[in-house]
């Protein structure tokens, strides 16, 4: 009796085609075990990569640190950034399994799209992430925490010192001393921390000095807390967000080929395109110009780079197949192979 999976992809029995869908997706579950071990290995650094734009928002801002309000909220936030990660990094695992699965039943040409797409997909899903830590956070984060700081600020108010009273003083310093003694005090004003040596540290017994901190807040009405858990969900959303929003030359390209939009349709449109990326960025930025023009920029940037790509690969190229004859396409010039 022939084996089923020898058979032709034409061929195949429903039963024989769910019985291939099932073996690929067993060998992509396996697959991901050793990563999501991985993973869980370097949780404390991916989480720390994740929340360091926050946290050195933070320090402009005056807040002292992210809190985490439960106990199972730091090691919530921990397992979920490395299986997020875990599945990320093993995606191309995942899409080789299904690409087993579908390419038997693709033609040739077909084949060719699938290789030119899912790389650039790949290279502009990771210059969206590059372009979120590097230009967008900043600003974006910068903003709303130094927004939130000076939102119900208020005078104290102030009297002379009662007669005998002498105010304690505290050395600002930038870093902790290498070696502080026990009881020494001071105010770590790059954390924003009070500082207390509790027990100084010893050589001969190679124990470290143990240090405690005060929180220093800046006076307000509106005391800025901000969750692990909550500001883990916001760059988690931010990064998909950016993700699927540099995939805009992909859905030009794909429209084009399509036959939906030529080069015409997109210089025509050319202004109504710069209005939509202005609404989008004010929509999605906090409302600051600088984040806005730093959104609306690529934004407008990404839809002239699928209007050139669909210039530079029209489908036929792609295909790997003649270019079309105008006279029989009803046409006098091709239009979308002129720049």
């Amino acid at each position: 009796m022939p084996n089923p999976r020898d058979a032709s992809p034409t061929h195949m029995t429903l039963g024989e085609h769910l019985d291939e869908l099932r073996r690929r997706l067993i060998y992509a579950l396996l697959g991901l075990f050793p990563i999501v071990g991985a993973a869980l290995y370097f949780g404390e650094f991916l989480l720390n990569f994740i929340l360091d734009p926050a946290r050195r928002a933070l320090s402009r801002g005056d807040q002292p640190a992210i809190t985490a309000f439960g106990p199972t909220e730091t090691f919530s936030a921990y397992m979920r950034v490395s299986i997020i990660v875990a599945v990320v990094v093993g995606s191309p695992w995942i899409f080789f399994q299904l690409w087993k699965f579908v390419s038997p039943g693709l033609h040739r040409h077909e084949k060719r799209f699938v290789y030119f797409l899912v790389p650039l997909s790949g290279l502009l899903t990771a210059s969206g992430v590059v372009f979120l830590f590097k230009v967008v956070l900043p600003l974006i984060l910068v903003f709303l925490i130094t927004f939130g700081t000076n939102i119900g600020t208020q005078p104290v108010a102030t009297a002379p010192l009662p007669d005998g009273v002498t105010l304690a003083k505290f050395p600002l310093l930038e870093h902790d001393p290498d070696s502080p003694k026990a009881g020494e005090a001071w105010v770590n004003t790059t954390i924003h921390k009070m500082r207390v040596c509790i027990a100084g540290a010893d050589a001969e017994k190679k124990v470290a000095a143990s240090v405690l901190s005060v929180d220093l807040y800046k006076e307000a009405n509106i005391r800025q807390q901000y969750r692990v858990s909550d500001i883990l969900s916001m760059m988690l959303t931010l990064i998909m967000a950016f993700a699927a929003a540099f995939q805009a030359p992909l859905i030009v390209l794909l429209l084009g080929w399509a036959g939906i939009i030529d080069r015409r349709f997109l210089n025509k449109y050319r202004r109504h395109a710069v209005l939509i990326c202005a609404v989008i960025a004010a929509a999605v930025m906090p409302g600051d110009p600088a984040s806005m023009m730093a959104m609306m920029i690529p934004l407008y940037v990404l839809y002239e780079l699928g209007g050139l790509l669909l210039w530079i690969f029209p489908a036929y190229r792609v295909a790997g197949r003649p270019k079309p004859v105008p006279e029989l396409t009803g046409t006098t010039e091709d239009e979308d192979d002129r720049p």
